[in-house]
């Protein structure tokens, strides 16, 4: 167990970022938001046929607990994924790696809304650090290509109502109706928004079997798990790690060079990760208990 908690982060880290390199290699043979919904789509075939082999039930859906998973599925999983795929398209992967680092800012606000989980004053810097680390990427965007500036704010509101969903829904053990409910969510958003185009190589294949069974099947357990280990402000502030392994692994894979404006929002970003992990929130005592 103490193995698992001190390796588990790291872990992540590198599954959740190699994603960002696999879905560029996928995008050029793939349109976006069909890469997403095959992806979605195979979870969700794949949790259902576990589900009916180990004869689990379905007793944790009753009432109306179904619909808030379907729900954070369809936000945390579907529109959560369908944006950034686009975003590749036209920026590089470790800069969108750093706006989704909004996460752990925004999801730390909910938890301490919904959770009633308290920060210490590092933590709160850590996450402003993050900010500003992601504000530096983005602000020169801003100045270099308005066209890629608009891409990766497209999607910052879906990064709070994704947050939202993560934080609210940690004590859903439901994770097969979230992917149920994402893959047809993906499904209509590509039949709807798009031509879907596919062009099955070796690569594609791949890329969309990596990012299925490795990321958002072993990617998103681990993180669960280590949801129920730890608070959400310092789980998800794991996240801060990933736009400095992703910008060392598109130069290295993808030949992307990073700036020395976007290196330093990247260090800034990382520094703010390790003071929101450096010190464990406290829970305020539930008033019911």
């Amino acid at each position: 167990m103490v193995m698992f908690v001190r390796l588990a982060p790291f872990l992540f880290v590198m599954l959740w970022s190699s994603s960002f390199i696999t879905g560029k290699i996928g995008l050029q043979h793939l349109t976006p938001l069909l890469f997403v919904a095959i992806r979605l789509v195979s979870c969700a075939f794949i949790l259902t046929i576990v589900m009916f082999v180990l004869r689990r039930s379905w007793q944790p859906l009753a009432g109306w607990r179904w619909l808030h998973c379907a729900v954070a599925g369809a936000l945390l999983n579907a529109v959560g994924l369908m944006a950034p795929h686009v975003g590749l398209l036209i920026a590089p992967a470790a800069h969108i790696a750093l706006v989704q680092s909004l996460t752990p800012l925004l999801t730390a606000a909910l938890g301490v809304l919904l959770l009633h989980e308290r920060l210490r004053s590092a933590q709160w810097l850590g996450l402003v650090l993050g900010l500003i680390g992601v504000g530096l990427v983005v602000g020169e965007a801003a100045l270099e290509n308005a066209t890629r500036f608009q891409a990766y704010w497209a999607w910052c509101p879906e990064r709070s109502i994704s947050a939202g969903s993560a934080a609210a829904c940690r004590c859903c053990p439901a994770a097969t109706a979230q992917f149920l409910s994402a893959a047809v969510f993906s499904s209509l958003g590509a039949w709807l928004l798009e031509t879907p185009h596919a062009d099955w190589t070796e690569a594609t294949i791949a890329a969309v079997t990596w990012n299925t069974l490795m990321v958002s099947l072993g990617g998103m357990g681990l993180y669960s798990a280590m949801l129920v280990r730890g608070s959400v402000a310092r789980t998800s502030a794991n996240f801060y790690l990933v736009p400095g392994t992703v910008a060392v692994l598109a130069w290295v894979l993808l030949g992307e060079q990073p700036s020395w404006l976007a290196i330093a929002g990247l260090i800034v970003a990382s520094a703010g990760c390790w003071l929101v992990s450096a010190a464990p929130a406290t829970p305020i005592e539930d008033a019911h208990q």
